[in-house]
């Protein structure tokens, strides 16, 4: 993985393909490449880091070709190095660009060595290219090679594959690893996410699952995976090419994180009449679904695994369901048990997270009869795969660390909890109570960004840390958890969050005065608890940073640093209480010197396991 894009076209694609690429640095790379026919022959040029150091080659030694494909990479096999980087070719006879996992790539390497292939690479995607090689005949077709190459592959891919033996071809396929193909006038473009080609179109072509496609200027053919002619729509995207746009911010992160007013916003419109939330908001179904439910899954990763945890205080507190929270990756290993009338609710920003994907399809191989996604991506493959839908209307999210999808995920998770909660007993009245409070969530919002120079103040005590605590309690311990998510991710701070009330059971042998400890308190039925936390580490010299309630008070000593926070509803407190946490991080980064936006090591969207 990371990113593919690919042309085919009357003019020529290098500034296509270098734009594409650009395009999709957000999802994190470590090198990247691409590769043109060019006068009856394939050339190529890679290089590690940035896509610039990729244009600087290109300045020096210029490519042009009507055909071409490019690839950003992120690191799974083999370290990052020009040997590595994509596009891979064998014999100057076939390029291929990959994104995914072959799972027995050694086993090929093994027969292929023995036929007399040589490796250049520590890929896994180096097999492919050769494989596809050798099924390329005098007289066939490069579609049949990708065919026949195809059946001998375990595991998930994108492919995109040009040759000079079909040089008016570009053949493309999926298989567990989302592609896109752009519809223009007289060419073709393809893609692994829609932001690569918004600037040359606004049509695209969303494959499934096991499809493969050919290509050119004249035609577009696409099979299912019974290799069957398929139709697919073309669907007008709604995004323009400047959505992607940081504008005066500094970073994405930042522009995302004042984005959620209005993010919170969209979540909201149109899913309500009358004040009262309109079940078919979730699908058209969504009402006979919900009326057979007893008790709730949640299936997630990362940020997205800690929305979840929220709504478990959230189902079982306000809706009174059963509700089970796990980790996508451990689900589908630990051969688990779902009740009857079981509904499963997956969680991903991208909708092609591998790990939650093959979680849901484990889940319906165990039964599963009712399933829901929360998702950013209104044509991922999760979305394809679910029986009910909640869009977060979050918006393009560049920077790697999640900030207004996360609260996004939040917002619909509440709407997916009133809506069972009627079904076990939330009143009316408590029903119109949260209604208000979830409208009024974006002027709270703006309230915290007010914030924003005080923490970038108190940030400064953080940038020489090596270490951080973040403790919270109720359906604030997540929220703690994603504070130290975003610090770690972002800062390289090794940061950890734990319930309050596990202090004593161990995290307590760690405070001293060069432990920062964060706490988040808002004022709830735990808040006595939560200040006698607070004195168990003010007491052993460790500094405290509180974010608390701006009606109440508490002692207050030179190791504590109070922040004031806007008074909120216990229901959705911890969506505003995510928000400073969020600034902080940002705050250490920059003060850090990190690349805040593409955090090394990381990935936008992780679509291998």
């Amino acid at each position: 993985m990371c990113g593919i894009v690919g042309a085919v076209a009357q003019r020529n694609v290098v500034p296509i393909l270098l734009e594409g690429l650009k395009r999709l640095e957000y999802r994190g790379y470590d090198s990247a490449g691409l590769a043109v026919l060019e006068n009856a022959g394939l050339r190529r040029h890679r290089a590690v880091g940035k896509v610039k150091a990729l244009e600087a080659q290109l300045i020096q030694e210029p490519l042009q070709g009507s055909i071409g494909i490019a690839h950003t990479r992120w690191a799974t096999h083999g370290k990052p190095s020009t040997a590595n980087a994509h596009p891979h070719m064998c014999r100057d006879k076939v390029a291929v660009v990959h994104n995914g996992i072959i799972e027995n790539h050694e086993q090929l390497r093994t027969e292929q060595r023995d036929k007399g292939y040589e490796f250049t690479s520590e890929t896994d995607t180096e097999v492919i290219v050769n494989e596809i090689y050798a099924n390329l005949s005098p007289g066939g077709s490069l579609l049949d090679a990708v065919r026949q190459a195809l059946k001998k592959l375990e595991g998930a891919y994108a492919l995109a594959v040009i040759s000079p033996d079909a040089p008016e071809h570009l053949v493309v396929c999926r298989k567990g690893s989302p592609l896109v193909i752009g519809v223009g006038i007289g060419e073709y473009f393809i893609a692994s996410d829609v932001a690569a080609l918004l600037p040359v179109t606004q049509r695209f072509i969303f494959l499934e699952e096991g499809d493969t496609a050919q290509l050119s200027i004249e035609a577009l053919f696409i099979y299912d995976k019974d290799g069957a002619i398929a139709e697919r729509p073309v669907k007008e995207s709604q995004l323009k090419a400047d959505a992607a746009d940081k504008g005066a911010y500094r970073h994405f992160m930042l522009k995302e994180i004042y984005d959620q007013p209005w993010a919170l916003s969209e979540a909201l419109e149109g899913r309500f009449i009358a004040n009262r939330l309109q079940e078919n908001a979730f699908g058209h179904n969504a009402a006979a679904v919900f009326d057979h439910i007893k008790a709730i899954q949640i299936l997630a990763c990362g940020t997205s695994y800690h929305a979840g945890l929220v709504a478990r205080y959230w189902f079982e507190k306000l809706a009174r369901v059963p509700c089970n929270v796990e980790v996508a990756s451990e689900f589908r290993y630990r051969q688990p048990l779902i009740a009857p009338d079981t509904l499963i609710v997956t969680i991903s920003q991208s909708g092609e997270t591998a790990d939650t994907l093959a979680a849901l399809q484990e889940a319906k191989k165990l039964g599963a009869r009712h399933s829901l996604t929360i998702c950013n991506a209104p044509e991922s493959s999760l979305v394809r795969e679910s029986d009910l839908v909640m869009m977060t209307r979050a918006g393009p999210e560049i920077g790697v660390a999640s900030t207004k999808a996360f609260t996004t995920q939040l917002v619909t998770l509440m709407l997916l909890v009133m809506a069972i909660g009627r079904r076990f007993g939330l009143s009316p009245e408590r029903e119109q109570k949260i209604t208000a409070e979830l409208f009024g969530l974006p002027g709270k919002i703006e309230q915290v960004l007010h914030l924003n120079d005080p923490i970038k103040q108190l940030a400064e005590q953080f940038s020489e840390k090596q270490h951080a605590l973040f403790l919270g309690r109720g359906s604030h311990y997540p929220i703690a958890l994603e504070g130290a998510l975003k610090l770690k991710e972002i800062s390289y701070i090794h940061a950890e969050a734990y319930p309050a009330g596990e202090l004593k059971h161990g995290p307590l042998a760690l405070i001293d005065a060069d432990m920062p400890v964060v706490t988040v308190a808002p004022n709830n039925s735990l808040l006595e608890k939560l200040k006698s936390n607070i004195q168990e580490v003010s007491a052993r010299g460790g500094q405290l940073y509180v974010f608390m309630d701006e009606t109440l008070t508490t002692k207050t000593e030179d190791n504590v640093q109070i922040i004031a926070m806007p008074s909120v509803a216990n229901e959705i407190s911890p969506i505003v209480y995510t928000i400073p946490l969020q600034l902080l991080a940002y705050h250490v980064a920059v003060l850090k010197g990190t690349d805040v936006d593409q955090p090394r090591n990381l990935a936008k969207s992780v679509t291998v396991e």
